[in-house]
């Protein structure tokens, strides 16, 4: 049972693992869509310049789609939160035996008596009670929503960080090692993504490695083929 008092610390640290879901995925999604256009144009061309430009281009527009996608999506989480704490500011003053019986119910719920969780919620309602409803119904904090603004930069950090690793592998290494070292280097970090992604959501950490493997194989597989397409019909 989470007391309303302890949910700034659970808001807290919700708000940080979002942000470091957002890195991950940020990360996954750099890797891949940079390492797909890298293998895309290289087959295609073999102009170094022609080939940084475009995983450059590429690493710039997938950071800044991530970031914007994250925050809209933030935005709209938090007017969300917002929206409820307001609906239940109002319904204090329409319906407040309603919210008491609310608090009650949650309380019962969680297997505490009858005469127990109306002086429960009594007196948290006395207290507090916009944070006692918000806590209850929503598992909410007053004030602590989450921040758009962290997570996107979250988001933008980890996918230009993610690009980097196949654009600098396909860049700077030695000709006769740039295919199979960009290879091994995406795969390494793809994996490493997956294994990232499994921890924070309490996932089997094999098969997410596993499948993050397969999903950066295939990606450049795919691109590597139609680079060859466009190279045969240009």
């Amino acid at each position: 049972m989470k007391h309303p008092a302890k949910a700034k610390s659970k808001q807290s640290m919700d708000e940080k693992l979002n942000n470091l879901r957002a890195g991950v995925l940020g990360s996954n999604d750099g890797i891949l869509t940079v390492v797909g256009v890298l293998f895309s144009v290289g087959v295609a061309t073999t102009n170094p310049f022609t080939i940084f430009i475009a995983g450059l281009s590429d690493l710039l527009a997938c950071a800044f789609s991530m970031a914007g996608g994250e925050y809209a999506s933030v935005s709209s989480q938090r007017d969300t939160e917002e929206a409820a704490v307001a609906e239940e500011q109002h319904l204090l003053k329409t319906d407040y035996a309603g919210q008491r019986q609310d608090v009650i119910d949650y309380y019962q719920s969680r297997g505490i008596s009858a005469t127990t969780a109306q002086e429960i919620a009594d007196d948290l309602l006395q207290k507090n009670p916009l944070q006692t409803l918000v806590s209850v119904k929503y598992d909410l904090q007053l004030g602590k929503y989450m921040n758009p603004w962290s997570a996107a930069a979250s988001s933008l950090v980890s996918a230009a960080a993610g690009g980097t690793l196949p654009l600098l592998a396909m860049t700077l290494l030695p000709q006769e090692l740039k295919w199979s070292g960009t290879i091994i280097a995406v795969i390494i970090a793809v994996a490493l993504t997956g294994f990232c992604s499994a921890k924070l959501g309490n996932g089997l950490v094999k098969i997410a490695i596993i499948r993050n493997v397969i999903v950066g194989i295939l990606t450049m597989f795919i691109h590597y083929f139609v680079g060859i397409m466009l190279d045969h019909f240009i």
